[in-house]
């Protein structure tokens, strides 16, 4: 009997800022998913780190088409050419450009409008926001950012029901990942997430964990009031998101930040 094709086998999905960070793991979690990927960065600093992303996913993935292109997903014109170059780059089956799965790390609204006309109209697209904790948790000092997110899950859903014949719609909420901004978290922020993670459940380590983490990750878990999560665990539940299995979730924001808040749906 042949083998099952993968669940991702032959479907495009474009993952913005993939250079680092959550987006690079997500990336790979679709590569080994079946996924052709095109791969978004914003600075031309990031070109070596996005390469490396685009090999990791060939190497995941060989059968894959996987490609990286510039643009700033901020500005008017940069989601309108990433769609354009997708279009125009991508093979599709039966020659019709479809957008099966969009991760959106920035840029969410410019880059949905400009995809909208290649979504597939059978429910079968996901597109899956990345929020943050901080969108509830009212941090100081993050009035912008938190606004930002909070923003992003309120047009979470009503993208599930503007776009619902066409895509599920969907929102991720972590809490700190161990990323190059968390490393560089200031004592003060680092201050108000001790209120928060001192009672999330998974953000504590266990004794058995501290002897496999290493003194270094234990000491940063100490100083910032918890560790911080893995972008595999963070691209995990993306991932999950995007199978055909997760069809009759949408318009939700799905906790992942180790308990700091729980999410509602």
């Amino acid at each position: 009997m042949p083998e099952n094709p993968l669940p991702h086998q032959g479907k495009l999905g474009i993952v913005t800022r993939a250079s680092r960070g959550i987006g690079a793991a997500i990336s790979l979690n679709l590569a080994n998913k079946g996924a052709n990927l095109l791969l978004n960065y914003t600075s031309p600093s990031s070109l070596e780190k996005i390469e490396a992303v685009k090999s990791s996913c060939l190497l995941a993935n060989p059968s894959a088409q996987v490609e990286v292109f510039q643009a700033d997903m901020g500005s008017v014109e940069g989601p309108k050419a990433l769609v354009s170059f997708a279009i125009n780059t991508f093979k599709f089956p039966n020659g019709k450009p479809q957008i099966y799965i969009m991760i959106n790390v920035r840029g969410p609204l410019l880059l949905a409008q400009s995809a909208q006309p290649y979504l597939p109209y059978d429910r079968s697209g996901r597109i899956v926001n990345i929020s943050s904790v901080s969108s509830t948790a009212g941090y100081a000092q993050q009035t912008v950012y938190g606004g930002t997110k909070a923003a992003l899950e309120a047009m979470t859903r009503s993208w599930s029901r503007e776009l619902s014949t066409r895509c599920t719609v969907n929102a991720v909420n972590p809490g700190p990942v161990a990323t190059d901004m968390y490393d560089g978290l200031g004592g003060y922020f680092a201050h108000q997430l001790t209120s928060w993670s001192t009672h999330a459940p998974l953000i504590q380590y266990s004794e058995e964990e501290k002897k496999a983490v290493g003194e270094d990750a234990v000491r940063l878990a100490e100083k910032n009031g918890g560790r911080a999560a893995k972008t595999e665990e963070i691209a995990g539940l993306v991932g999950l998101l995007t199978l055909p299995e997760a069809g009759w979730t949408t318009g939700s924001v799905l906790c992942a930040n180790g308990g700091m808040v729980f999410s509602t749906g």
